[in-house]
């Protein structure tokens, strides 16, 4: 795809819509063309580029095996985020972050742990032997664990990197993956900051056409990469065969 066409489906996404400039955060004023009616209007063409790149380096990750934490909170993106993050088999947060999901991994995933072995203990019928009222606070407790931790249940490590929408709103998170050292590729309206930002997509984080456009892209980033690994494993096994 071309620059020219990623530009055009960038306007048609609305991507170029950012905030008053009173809001604009300091670090995002190279990545701004402009103002229209008092509003930042965003560089499309800075945009396909850093777009570009956040795509070549989720394609890298993926192609590692390593997983990618979708992260968002916000009632615009939430939706969108997990059914993208369910449909590659990566791991999410897509409600309200618990504090310490990456800096007490360890914690954490204990909790992850117990609620695996419940469900296991339910599809096994294991939880026969409780009278029918302890299986109704188990039930309750899987409920609550799924709904604080079902997302992550896949992630048995942390995450290579992390993609958030909205960094700004996502601070805490994007403040653990700082401190734990895994990147984040973020999709980032003019307020917010992208000095802890590894692969900032500066652009219209507000709508649902916009952060959809970039879901998808991201998504098919992550495809591609796997579908390399997938490529890849079976060459080597033939070498390593070979050799023999």
């Amino acid at each position: 795809m071309t620059t020219e066409t990623i530009i055009k489906k960038l306007f048609e996404a609305g991507a170029h819509f950012g905030y008053t400039r009173s809001r604009r955060s300091p670090s995002i004023a190279p990545f701004i063309f402009g103002q229209k009616n008092r509003n930042d209007i965003f560089d499309l063409e800075l945009t396909a580029e850093k777009l570009e790149e956040a795509e070549k380096f989720v394609k890298e990750i993926a192609s590692k095996g390593k997983k990618i934490l979708f992260v968002a909170g916000k009632n615009e993106a939430h939706i969108i985020m997990r059914r993208a993050a369910e449909k590659v088999d990566e791991p999410f947060v897509c409600g309200r972050w618990i504090g310490g999901t990456l800096t007490n991994f360890k914690e954490i995933g204990k909790r992850v742990r117990r609620l695996e072995t419940l469900r296991d203990d339910k599809e096994k019928g294991n939880l026969e032997k409780y009278t029918k009222k302890e299986r109704l606070l188990i039930d309750r407790e899987i409920d609550d664990l799924d709904a604080t931790f079902g997302g992550i249940v896949p992630m048995k490590e942390l995450p290579g990197a992390m993609f958030v929408i909205d960094p700004r709103f996502e601070e805490i998170a994007v403040n653990e993956a700082h401190i734990t050292g895994v990147p984040i590729i973020a999709l980032s309206n003019s307020d917010c900051d992208l000095t802890k930002i590894a692969h900032p997509i500066p652009a219209n984080d507000a709508t649902t056409k916009s952060i959809t456009f970039f879901v998808e892209k991201i998504t098919e980033a992550i495809e591609a990469g796997k579908k390399k690994a997938a490529i890849e494993v079976p060459s080597t096994a033939k070498s390593e065969q070979a050799e023999k």
